[in-house]
């Protein structure tokens, strides 16, 4: 059977370390980061990737995402879903984990992909003071950032982390975080790329089968 993969940009460095550590050559369809700001349009985005590949196995290389994927419809003989709530608990390994470090660090996650989106937290940083000055701005960010006691940086151990590091020093300052280094892995992907796809860890669709509530469980924590 075929494979094609669909995958969030955010992720494709993770994504490329993968498929080479795996062998895989199947083509890959990419999503714009900055969808995730909107869960419908991600969805849109999703279904549009599945109707054009059409056939064979897709692999969708991201998580729940805000139920984006709530509501899609499978054209293709068989859709693997990660059974995670997001590329951050896909990347530390499960959602009990993240559950985990979110509790010990009370953190804000990090990668170098997030770093490059076009929508990232302190590109959203510069857009507030430029709408709304200096003084609202933070009392704002404080309200949303508050509860963050930390900039989690997620290392995969498949690039250097230093530059990540140093990238992130102006927003992590500018939010008032201590800057982390988070041990994570694309160990994940890889399992998605060559399965087997146990139902604990990875949700399984046919045909014909539209993603609602009752499939869009998480392992319990």
């Amino acid at each position: 059977m075929k494979t094609s993969i669909i995958a969030c940009k955010t992720i494709s460095d993770e994504l490329d370390w993968a498929m080479r550590e795996t062998c895989c050559d199947a083509p890959v369809i990419w999503l714009e980061q900055g969808l995730h700001n909107v869960p419908a349009e991600l969805r849109r985005a999703v279904q549009a990737g599945l109707d054009e590949i059409g056939e064979g196995r897709v692999l969708l290389a991201m998580g729940f995402c805000g139920n984006a994927i709530h509501g899609l419809t499978v054209p293709v003989d068989e859709l693997i879903v990660p059974r995670v709530d997001d590329c951050i608990s896909l990347l530390l390994g499960s959602v009990q984990r993240r559950l985990a470090v979110s509790r010990e660090l009370s953190a804000y996650f990090f990668t170098e992909g997030w770093l490059r989106g076009e929508r990232n937290i302190w590109v959203e940083h510069q857009h507030m003071l430029e709408q709304y000055g200096e003084e609202l701005t933070e009392e704002l960010e404080k309200s949303m950032f508050g509860h963050y006691k930390t900039l989690g940086l997620l290392d995969c151990g498949i690039a250097p982390i230093e530059p990540l590091i140093a990238g992130t020093k102006m927003i992590a300052e500018g939010l008032h975080l201590e800057q982390k280094v988070i041990p994570a892995s694309a160990r994940y992907l890889a399992e998605l790329l060559t399965g087997p796809w146990p139902d604990a860890r990875f949700l399984v669709l046919k045909k014909g089968q539209r993603i609602d509530d009752e499939l869009l469980s998480l392992p319990e924590e």
